[in-house]
Protein backbone atom coordinates (compact mmCIF):
# COMPACT_ATOMS: atom_id res chain seq x y z
CA UNK A 1 0.00 0.00 0.00
CA UNK A 2 2.98 2.61 0.73
CA UNK A 3 4.74 1.79 -2.38
CA UNK A 4 1.35 2.05 -4.42
CA UNK A 5 1.36 5.63 -2.57
CA UNK A 6 4.68 6.45 -3.07
CA UNK A 7 3.96 6.04 -7.08
CA UNK A 8 0.16 7.99 -7.14
CA UNK A 9 2.21 10.83 -5.23
CA UNK A 10 5.04 11.39 -7.54
CA UNK A 11 2.20 12.06 -10.04
CA UNK A 12 2.35 16.52 -10.26
CA UNK A 13 -1.54 16.44 -11.39
CA UNK A 14 -2.69 14.50 -8.94
CA UNK A 15 -0.28 16.02 -6.05
CA UNK A 16 -1.62 19.56 -6.73
CA UNK A 17 -5.22 18.40 -7.13
CA UNK A 18 -5.10 16.54 -3.61
CA UNK A 19 -3.81 19.55 -2.07
CA UNK A 20 -6.07 22.01 -3.08
CA UNK A 21 -8.79 19.31 -1.69
CA UNK A 22 -6.98 19.00 1.42
CA UNK A 23 -7.07 22.90 1.74
CA UNK A 24 -10.23 23.63 1.67
CA UNK A 25 -11.51 20.59 3.32
CA UNK A 26 -9.00 22.35 6.23
CA UNK A 27 -10.49 25.72 5.49
CA UNK A 28 -14.23 24.38 6.27
CA UNK A 29 -13.06 22.40 9.30
CA UNK A 30 -11.27 24.91 10.90
CA UNK A 31 -13.24 27.96 9.82
CA UNK A 32 -16.52 27.56 12.23
CA UNK A 33 -13.98 26.69 15.31
CA UNK A 34 -14.14 30.78 15.27
CA UNK A 35 -17.26 31.53 13.62
CA UNK A 36 -19.94 29.93 15.44
CA UNK A 37 -22.44 32.37 13.69
CA UNK A 38 -25.39 30.07 11.86
CA UNK A 39 -25.34 30.42 8.26
CA UNK A 40 -28.71 31.03 7.63
CA UNK A 41 -28.75 33.47 10.50
CA UNK A 42 -30.11 36.91 8.88
CA UNK A 43 -27.90 39.26 10.70
CA UNK A 44 -26.94 42.33 8.13
CA UNK A 45 -28.89 44.25 5.27
CA UNK A 46 -29.85 42.98 2.26
CA UNK A 47 -26.58 42.62 -0.56
CA UNK A 48 -23.79 44.37 1.80
CA UNK A 49 -20.94 44.93 0.20
CA UNK A 50 -18.04 43.03 1.53
CA UNK A 51 -16.60 46.39 2.59
CA UNK A 52 -14.83 46.74 5.86
CA UNK A 53 -14.47 50.85 6.06
CA UNK A 54 -18.08 51.42 4.93
CA UNK A 55 -19.42 48.86 7.64
CA UNK A 56 -17.55 50.11 10.35
CA UNK A 57 -18.05 53.93 9.74
CA UNK A 58 -22.16 52.85 9.40
CA UNK A 59 -22.06 51.03 13.08
CA UNK A 60 -20.24 54.26 14.32
CA UNK A 61 -22.80 56.48 13.00
CA UNK A 62 -25.57 54.63 14.84
CA UNK A 63 -26.59 51.34 12.85
CA UNK A 64 -24.47 49.09 15.20
CA UNK A 65 -25.37 45.37 14.98
CA UNK A 66 -25.24 43.13 18.44
CA UNK A 67 -22.11 40.84 17.97
CA UNK A 68 -22.76 37.18 18.87
CA UNK A 69 -23.11 36.07 22.33
CA UNK A 70 -20.21 34.08 23.02
CA UNK A 71 -18.22 37.22 21.67
CA UNK A 72 -20.25 39.38 24.33
CA UNK A 73 -19.59 36.65 27.09
CA UNK A 74 -15.82 36.04 26.86
CA UNK A 75 -13.32 38.99 26.04
CA UNK A 76 -10.93 36.10 25.19
CA UNK A 77 -12.82 34.80 22.39
CA UNK A 78 -13.48 38.15 21.21
CA UNK A 79 -9.40 39.01 20.74
CA UNK A 80 -8.93 35.77 19.11
CA UNK A 81 -12.06 36.15 16.82
CA UNK A 82 -10.52 40.25 15.85
CA UNK A 83 -7.28 38.65 15.19
CA UNK A 84 -8.91 36.33 12.41
CA UNK A 85 -10.95 39.49 11.07
CA UNK A 86 -13.94 38.08 12.11
CA UNK A 87 -14.69 40.89 14.40
CA UNK A 88 -13.85 44.69 15.25
CA UNK A 89 -13.24 45.45 18.63
CA UNK A 90 -14.23 49.30 19.44
CA UNK A 91 -13.29 49.60 22.90
CA UNK A 92 -16.04 52.23 23.28
CA UNK A 93 -19.11 50.34 21.68
CA UNK A 94 -18.14 46.79 22.21
CA UNK A 95 -17.15 44.56 19.37
CA UNK A 96 -18.59 44.48 15.84
CA UNK A 97 -19.92 41.31 13.72
CA UNK A 98 -18.39 41.26 10.40
CA UNK A 99 -19.07 40.58 7.48
CA UNK A 100 -15.97 39.88 5.59
CA UNK A 101 -18.08 38.64 2.19
CA UNK A 102 -21.10 40.56 2.69
CA UNK A 103 -24.05 39.63 2.87
CA UNK A 104 -27.06 38.30 0.55
CA UNK A 105 -30.41 39.32 -0.29
CA UNK A 106 -31.60 37.91 3.25
CA UNK A 107 -28.62 40.05 5.09
CA UNK A 108 -27.10 36.68 5.35
CA UNK A 109 -23.32 36.34 6.35
CA UNK A 110 -21.89 34.81 2.91
CA UNK A 111 -18.67 33.64 4.59
CA UNK A 112 -20.39 31.50 6.94
CA UNK A 113 -22.78 30.40 4.15
CA UNK A 114 -19.60 29.66 1.46
CA UNK A 115 -17.54 27.23 4.40
CA UNK A 116 -21.90 25.87 5.09
CA UNK A 117 -22.56 25.24 1.88
CA UNK A 118 -19.34 23.97 0.54
CA UNK A 119 -19.48 21.37 3.51
CA UNK A 120 -22.70 20.50 2.42
CA UNK A 121 -22.18 20.02 -1.53
CA UNK A 122 -18.80 17.83 -0.70
CA UNK A 123 -21.39 15.73 1.20
CA UNK A 124 -23.38 15.26 -1.22
CA UNK A 125 -20.90 15.11 -4.21
CA UNK A 126 -19.63 11.92 -1.87
CA UNK A 127 -23.04 10.40 -1.65
CA UNK A 128 -23.54 10.57 -4.80
CA UNK A 129 -20.37 9.54 -6.06
CA UNK A 130 -20.26 6.42 -3.40
CA UNK A 131 -24.09 5.13 -4.72
CA UNK A 132 -23.41 5.14 -8.29
CA UNK A 133 -20.04 4.29 -7.90
CA UNK A 134 -21.21 1.22 -6.12
CA UNK A 135 -24.48 0.80 -8.84
CA UNK A 136 -22.43 0.71 -11.89
CA UNK A 137 -19.12 -1.41 -10.50
CA UNK A 138 -22.19 -4.17 -9.69
CA UNK A 139 -23.91 -4.15 -12.63
CA UNK A 140 -20.90 -3.83 -14.94
CA UNK A 141 -19.15 -6.60 -13.20
CA UNK A 142 -22.07 -9.03 -13.53
CA UNK A 143 -22.73 -7.95 -16.84
CA UNK A 144 -19.30 -8.41 -17.90
CA UNK A 145 -18.33 -11.57 -16.38
CA UNK A 146 -21.81 -13.63 -16.92
CA UNK A 147 -22.58 -12.43 -20.47
CA UNK A 148 -25.32 -14.19 -22.03
CA UNK A 149 -28.93 -12.88 -21.55
CA UNK A 150 -28.61 -11.07 -18.42
CA UNK A 151 -25.33 -9.33 -20.41
CA UNK A 152 -27.97 -8.15 -23.03
CA UNK A 153 -30.65 -7.47 -20.09
CA UNK A 154 -28.28 -5.34 -18.03
CA UNK A 155 -26.46 -3.47 -20.62
CA UNK A 156 -29.91 -2.54 -22.43
CA UNK A 157 -31.10 -1.21 -19.35
CA UNK A 158 -27.90 0.75 -18.92
CA UNK A 159 -28.31 2.11 -22.67
CA UNK A 160 -31.93 3.28 -21.65
CA UNK A 161 -30.29 5.49 -18.94
CA UNK A 162 -27.64 6.74 -21.23
CA UNK A 163 -29.97 7.49 -24.08
CA UNK A 164 -32.38 9.53 -21.63
CA UNK A 165 -29.87 12.39 -20.65
CA UNK A 166 -29.35 11.93 -16.97
CA UNK A 167 -30.10 15.14 -15.79
CA UNK A 168 -33.78 15.20 -17.45
CA UNK A 169 -34.47 12.15 -15.29
CA UNK A 170 -32.55 13.65 -12.03
CA UNK A 171 -35.13 16.15 -12.71
CA UNK A 172 -38.05 14.08 -12.81
CA UNK A 173 -37.13 12.49 -9.60
CA UNK A 174 -36.34 15.57 -7.78
CA UNK A 175 -39.66 16.72 -8.60
CA UNK A 176 -41.45 13.34 -7.38
CA UNK A 177 -39.96 13.35 -4.41
CA UNK A 178 -41.44 15.57 -1.64
CA UNK A 179 -38.48 15.11 0.69
CA UNK A 180 -35.93 17.63 0.12
CA UNK A 181 -32.75 17.04 2.59
CA UNK A 182 -29.30 17.28 1.20
CA UNK A 183 -28.99 13.58 1.66
CA UNK A 184 -31.75 12.79 -0.51
CA UNK A 185 -30.46 14.66 -2.79
CA UNK A 186 -26.84 12.96 -2.82
CA UNK A 187 -29.20 9.53 -3.17
CA UNK A 188 -31.31 10.86 -6.27
CA UNK A 189 -28.23 12.20 -8.04
CA UNK A 190 -26.62 8.79 -7.49
CA UNK A 191 -29.24 6.81 -8.32
CA UNK A 192 -29.41 8.99 -11.70
CA UNK A 193 -25.97 8.91 -12.71
CA UNK A 194 -24.11 5.21 -13.19
CA UNK A 195 -24.90 3.76 -16.34
CA UNK A 196 -21.25 5.05 -17.60
CA UNK A 197 -19.60 3.56 -14.99
CA UNK A 198 -21.27 0.35 -15.25
CA UNK A 199 -20.57 0.21 -19.13
CA UNK A 200 -17.18 0.86 -18.65
CA UNK A 201 -16.94 -1.71 -15.87
CA UNK A 202 -18.16 -4.22 -17.88
CA UNK A 203 -15.74 -3.52 -20.70
CA UNK A 204 -12.90 -4.21 -18.48
CA UNK A 205 -14.47 -7.17 -16.86
CA UNK A 206 -15.01 -8.50 -20.51
CA UNK A 207 -11.78 -8.50 -21.21
CA UNK A 208 -10.53 -10.34 -17.72
CA UNK A 209 -13.27 -13.66 -17.63
CA UNK A 210 -11.10 -15.12 -19.38
CA UNK A 211 -7.87 -14.27 -18.08
CA UNK A 212 -5.94 -17.77 -17.52
CA UNK A 213 -5.48 -16.61 -13.72
CA UNK A 214 -9.51 -16.66 -14.05
CA UNK A 215 -10.26 -19.81 -15.27
CA UNK A 216 -7.49 -21.52 -13.20
CA UNK A 217 -9.78 -20.29 -10.53
CA UNK A 218 -13.24 -21.62 -12.61
CA UNK A 219 -11.41 -24.79 -12.34
CA UNK A 220 -10.23 -24.77 -8.96
CA UNK A 221 -14.35 -24.54 -7.63
CA UNK A 222 -14.22 -21.10 -6.44
CA UNK A 223 -17.29 -19.60 -6.24
CA UNK A 224 -18.63 -16.70 -8.38
CA UNK A 225 -18.34 -13.92 -5.93
CA UNK A 226 -14.87 -15.04 -4.85
CA UNK A 227 -13.88 -14.95 -8.42
CA UNK A 228 -15.02 -11.46 -8.44
CA UNK A 229 -13.53 -10.07 -6.20
CA UNK A 230 -10.43 -11.55 -5.65
CA UNK A 231 -9.00 -12.51 -9.27
CA UNK A 232 -10.83 -9.24 -11.52
CA UNK A 233 -11.82 -6.38 -8.98
CA UNK A 234 -8.14 -5.95 -8.40
CA UNK A 235 -7.53 -5.68 -12.00
CA UNK A 236 -9.97 -2.74 -12.18
CA UNK A 237 -9.87 -1.12 -9.09
CA UNK A 238 -7.60 1.65 -10.24
CA UNK A 239 -10.23 2.45 -12.25
CA UNK A 240 -12.99 2.30 -9.71
CA UNK A 241 -11.16 4.79 -7.77
CA UNK A 242 -11.09 7.14 -10.65
CA UNK A 243 -14.70 6.65 -11.56
CA UNK A 244 -15.54 7.65 -7.81
CA UNK A 245 -13.54 10.64 -8.07
CA UNK A 246 -15.07 11.63 -11.54
CA UNK A 247 -18.69 10.54 -9.85
CA UNK A 248 -17.91 12.98 -6.94
CA UNK A 249 -17.20 15.79 -9.09
CA UNK A 250 -20.15 15.52 -11.37
CA UNK A 251 -22.36 14.80 -7.57
CA UNK A 252 -21.17 18.34 -7.15
CA UNK A 253 -22.17 19.87 -10.24
CA UNK A 254 -25.41 17.76 -10.52
CA UNK A 255 -26.45 19.20 -6.90
CA UNK A 256 -25.67 22.81 -8.56
CA UNK A 257 -27.93 22.39 -11.11
CA UNK A 258 -30.52 21.12 -9.85
CA UNK A 259 -30.72 23.93 -6.70
CA UNK A 260 -30.58 26.98 -9.07
CA UNK A 261 -33.43 25.31 -10.73
CA UNK A 262 -35.14 25.19 -7.11
CA UNK A 263 -35.04 21.48 -7.08
CA UNK A 264 -32.29 20.90 -4.38
CA UNK A 265 -32.29 20.75 -0.83
CA UNK A 266 -34.35 23.58 1.33
CA UNK A 267 -33.16 25.37 4.72
CA UNK A 268 -29.52 24.36 4.42
CA UNK A 269 -27.02 25.73 2.89
CA UNK A 270 -25.71 24.57 -0.57
CA UNK A 271 -23.26 26.18 -2.97
CA UNK A 272 -26.29 25.73 -5.62
CA UNK A 273 -28.75 27.05 -3.70
CA UNK A 274 -26.62 30.30 -2.61
CA UNK A 275 -26.42 30.30 -6.60
CA UNK A 276 -30.25 29.87 -7.13
CA UNK A 277 -30.75 32.90 -4.57
CA UNK A 278 -28.21 35.20 -6.11
CA UNK A 279 -29.83 34.63 -9.62
CA UNK A 280 -33.66 35.02 -8.33
CA UNK A 281 -33.17 38.54 -6.87
CA UNK A 282 -30.49 39.27 -9.86
CA UNK A 283 -27.32 39.99 -7.68
CA UNK A 284 -25.16 39.66 -11.10
CA UNK A 285 -27.21 41.89 -12.73
CA UNK A 286 -26.94 44.12 -10.27
CA UNK A 287 -23.52 44.12 -9.78
CA UNK A 288 -23.49 42.50 -6.15
CA UNK A 289 -20.92 40.39 -7.27
CA UNK A 290 -20.21 38.78 -3.63
CA UNK A 291 -23.24 36.90 -3.39
CA UNK A 292 -22.40 34.78 -6.94
CA UNK A 293 -18.92 34.71 -8.19
CA UNK A 294 -17.77 33.24 -4.28
CA UNK A 295 -19.61 29.78 -5.16
CA UNK A 296 -18.34 29.45 -8.52
CA UNK A 297 -14.97 29.89 -7.98
CA UNK A 298 -15.76 27.65 -4.97
CA UNK A 299 -17.38 24.88 -7.35
CA UNK A 300 -14.50 25.24 -9.76
CA UNK A 301 -11.84 24.80 -7.58
CA UNK A 302 -13.43 21.80 -6.09
CA UNK A 303 -14.45 19.94 -9.58
CA UNK A 304 -11.03 20.96 -11.26
CA UNK A 305 -9.20 19.63 -8.88
CA UNK A 306 -10.32 16.30 -8.29
CA UNK A 307 -10.54 16.40 -12.39
CA UNK A 308 -6.57 17.06 -12.14
CA UNK A 309 -6.69 14.11 -9.77
CA UNK A 310 -8.09 12.09 -12.06
CA UNK A 311 -6.19 12.57 -15.01
CA UNK A 312 -3.00 12.43 -12.94
CA UNK A 313 -3.96 8.73 -11.62
CA UNK A 314 -5.06 8.35 -15.65
CA UNK A 315 -1.06 9.06 -16.74
CA UNK A 316 0.08 6.17 -13.90
CA UNK A 317 -2.19 3.48 -14.23
CA UNK A 318 -2.88 3.84 -17.89
CA UNK A 319 -0.42 2.29 -20.26
CA UNK A 320 -0.96 3.61 -23.35
CA UNK A 321 -0.90 6.90 -21.65
CA UNK A 322 1.66 6.33 -19.72
CA UNK A 323 3.95 4.79 -22.45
Amino acid sequence: MRHILGIIFKSGKFTFGFTVIVIVLLFITIYPMFDKRDPLAMGGGMFERPNLKEYLARNDEGAQRSAMPEVEQDQEITDLLASFGIVAVNRDIGPIELHILGTDNFGRDMLAQLVAGTKTSLIIGLVAGSIATLIGLTIGLLAGYLGGQLDNLLSSITNIFIVIPSFVILILVAVSVNSRGFIITGIIIGLTSWPWTARSVRAQTTSLRNRDHVNLSKLSGHSMPRIIIRDILPYIASYVVMAFILQVASGILAEAMISMLGLGPRNVATLGLMMHWAGSFNALFNGNWWAFFPMVIMISLITFSLNIMNSGLDQIFNPQIRS
